[in-house]
């Protein structure tokens, strides 16, 4: 691995990026209603996310309900549960490794061995990245896909959340710190 500063970059990039999958698993706002056609009731919007939907009215109140059955679930969600936990998982043991093998820590004194420990570092947090691009790619899909289906009521499409875009970036910081770390 290169110099202290490019160690220091890469965890903060990992940081980052584990953050933003935790916001992205966390909040209900993959799939938020959409008001196209004659879908133009405002006064609430319907928030879908990976643990449960929320309605939230015009006034700013919030009301979310967890889904009742893992079947209730799209696949696409369903999918994503499992692939942003194992994404955190995968940063926090990888995160935790690069400090072993980083040049600016005394954790492991053997030097031919820290770059060694940085390269498995960079493969878990690239592996963490994927996992987090994948999920939401694949429900961002789902969403444009559903949006431009004729046969799907307008009451019943979907846009993009914030969440979609949170993980994208999240992943990419996640893909930056594992290119970091394993060069």
């Amino acid at each position: 691995m290169g110099s202290s500063g490019v160690q220091m970059v890469c965890v903060a990039l990992g940081v980052l990026g584990m953050i933003g999958v935790i916001v992205c698993c966390a909040v209900p706002r993959w799939k938020v209603s959409s008001f196209t056609g004659s879908n133009i009731i405002v006064a609430q919007s319907t928030q879908d996310g990976l643990w449960m939907s929320c309605v939230v009215q015009s006034t700013g109140q919030q009301q979310c309900k967890s889904y009742d059955s893992l079947l209730v679930l799209a696949s696409d969600l369903q999918a994503a549960r499992a692939m942003t936990i194992v994404s955190i998982i995968c940063s926090c043991f990888s995160l935790l490794i690069v400090f072993f093998g980083a040049d600016f820590t005394t954790c492991v004194q053997n030097e031919d061995a820290k770059p060694k420990i940085s390269l498995v570092a960079g493969i878990g947090l690239l592996l963490a990245g994927l996992l987090a691009i994948i999920p939401v790619s694949w429900s961002a899909h789902i969403v444009v896909r559903d949006f431009n289906n004729q046969l799907v009521p307008a009451s019943q499409k979907r846009e993009l959340g914030a969440c979609i875009f949170v993980g994208w970036g999240a992943g990419v910081l996640l893909l930056l710190a594992g290119g970091c770390c394993a060069v």
